[in-house]
């Protein structure tokens, strides 16, 4: 039987990035998840999009690591995506689904995954060398990272 004791939590944790996000959004209209209540913070909306697009780029540095021998990892400018990738215009729902469906789509391959998978890596063009597992913990942090400015742009809108 494969080694999973230290893959399986990583797993779990990323798998629950969807629900943690649906969570803190919960109940939010369109109003208010455009709405900007805190000075020269993204909206809800721009946040959401943002992890939208990164969890495009996530799944696919988790997926060629998996599949390939230490890949280049370009790096990103998040800057550079707010004005040109219209993101409050973005469809609130639909991107909430993507995120949903990205994140069970790569679940069901790590799922197939055992603990030595952890070591294998990809080199990234401004972090250096990262393993899997650096990979899939920078991943599921984003989520979770992001949650906390939903978490006060709700109490600033009185949510919360």
């Amino acid at each position: 039987m494969a080694d999973n004791q230290k893959i399986t939590p990583l797993i779990d944790r990323y798998a629950a990035g969807a629900e943690l996000l649906k969570r803190a959004v919960s109940g939010m209209t369109r109003e208010q998840v455009a709405a900007r209540p805190v000075a020269g913070k993204w909206s809800t909306l721009e946040v959401v999009a943002h992890i939208a697009d990164f969890e495009v780029i996530g799944v696919d540095r988790l997926a060629v690591v998996i599949a390939e021998t230490d890949p280049s990892l370009p790096g990103r400018d998040e800057q550079q995506y707010i004005p040109r990738l219209a993101y409050e215009q973005r469809n609130f729902d639909e991107q909430l689904q993507l995120i949903d469906l990205l994140r069970r789509h790569m679940t069901s391959i790590l799922r197939t995954l055992d603990d030595s998978a952890l070591a294998r890596r990809g080199i990234h063009s401004e972090a250096g060398p990262l393993t899997l597992e650096q990979l899939l913990e920078r991943v599921s942090r984003h989520i979770e990272h992001h949650v906390v400015f939903i978490h006060e742009k709700r109490q600033a809108l009185g949510l919360s």
